[in-house]
């Protein structure tokens, strides 16, 4: 297990911390469908995870909030956030009295400029997060097996390359004392009835059909599968609907291929802005 000298967290972005001991931060090396605001809740045996699902309006993304709202420093991270709403995500995390730890990524964004490296020149303690296969710059790199910890909770990382080479997709632990039922972030892997383009960056519809068959239809059916896009409204699904209902996945290997090789998508209007910048944290010609 890889852990990191406990941090304190004092930048005037927040209030000063009670006088508790520091959060401990470390990674674990391997060991109904609704176009309104989600229906889904947890348990009250995972009541310790705070839980926010926000959205960014002109790519359509989806960043989320969680943070283990038990534990006395309340550590709290963002995943997917886009530099346009960092002041909005930093906002609300202070309001709810967390100390934010981590911004991660799924993946290296074409449609968006991400906000990790911007939160970070405003709260220097935040560690940035993305796979050690998408090559980008970050200050941790995770891969199949690891786990973020934060607070007593924490994220499984799964190897779903296939939209991008080093695509992965974020789940909550298998542990009763983890949220239940479980989550999953899967970046533009798995969207809801939908999944990510294949034609660059990389991209294999080959391998994005097995990421995510053996790495996210795996998982138990009752998984809230919160996705980084949606473009009709919806804001979560699970793993037993995209099972039955997914027109793309729902196929055999050779039919969504095909269905993948035809699409005739226009070339992304970002990604010659994102990709440059998410390849090193969002930074972009600002010095932080």
């Amino acid at each position: 297990m890889l852990r990191f000298h406990s941090l304190r967290f004092s930048s005037s972005l927040f209030a000063p911390p009670l006088p508790l001991s520091p959060v401990s931060i470390s990674i674990t090396k391997p060991t109904r469908l609704t176009p309104r605001m989600a229906s889904y809740s947890t348990s009250s045996s995972s009541s310790k995870l705070l839980f926010r699902q926000l959205f960014e309006k002109e790519s359509s993304t989806y960043t989320y909030l969680l943070a283990d709202a038990s534990h006395p420093e309340k550590p709290a991270l963002l995943i997917d956030p886009v530099d346009k709403t960092v002041d909005r995500d930093l906002s609300l995390i202070q309001q709810l009295g967390l100390k934010l730890v981590y911004a991660m990524n799924t993946h290296v964004h074409a449609d968006h400029v991400t906000g990790t490296g911007l939160i970070k020149s405003k709260v220097p303690v935040v560690k940035s997060v993305i796979s050690k296969a998408s090559g980008a710059t970050a200050d941790l790199h995770v891969e199949q097996g690891d786990k973020v910890h934060f607070g007593d909770l924490f994220l499984e990382i799964r190897a779903t390359p296939g939209h991008t080479a080093g695509c992965i997709t974020y789940v909550t632990g298998d542990t009763p004392d983890q949220p239940q039922p479980r989550m999953a972030f899967a970046g533009d892997a798995l969207l809801i009835r939908g999944c990510g383009r294949t034609d660059f960056q990389g991209g294999s519809s080959e391998q994005l059909y097995k990421s995510v068959h053996s790495q996210i239809f795996t998982l138990p059916k009752d998984t809230l599968l919160y996705p980084a896009h949606d473009y009709k409204g919806f804001t979560v699904s699970t793993v037993g609907e995209e099972l039955q209902y997914n027109p793309r996945l729902t196929k055999d290997e050779e039919t969504f291929k095909n269905i993948m090789a035809n699409l005739s998508l226009s070339y992304s209007k970002m990604i010659d802005i994102a990709v440059p910048a998410n390849m090193v944290c969002g930074i972009q010609s600002k010095t932080s």
